[in-house]
């Protein structure tokens, strides 16, 4: 985690003494900065694979639940990312409508574990 948030505030640094000289380089050295910190956190996944493994041993039969859990997770992450890529370059309402239609998809995805738990809660009753 130092080693990000080194590289995280270096990347402020060079894009705020580029944006002095050019907007334009500001932008991209914060975009170059995304990215390197984009490739720095899939190290963070193999943790996050095992567990997902071991979740999946436990639902033995509904597994695809876990699958749209990992889903809504990349579908936030992107549109996290993209929306604040966005409002860094100054075009706040596109990153507004990204944030919207993130969540509209994840919103959309997660409707069969919403139907599933519907379906649970109505078998109880009854």
């Amino acid at each position: 985690m130092i080693k990000i948030a080194i590289i995280s505030l270096i990347t402020v640094v060079v894009a705020v003494m580029s944006k002095s000289i050019k907007s334009e380089y500001g932008f991209f050295a914060g975009f170059a900065g995304c990215i390197i910190l984009v490739y720095l956190g899939m190290d963070k996944l193999s943790g996050i694979v095992g567990i997902i493994d071991k979740l999946k041993s436990y639902l033995s039969g509904n597994s695809g639940y876990i699958t749209l859990l990992i889903k809504m997770l990349g579908i936030a992450y992107v549109a996290e990312l993209t929306s604040g890529i966005c409002k860094d370059a100054g075009h706040a309402a596109i990153a507004s409508q990204v944030e919207m239609i993130g969540k509209f998809s994840i919103l959309l995805i997660s409707t069969p574990i919403i139907e599933a738990l519907f379906d649970t809660v109505f078998l109880m009753i009854r």
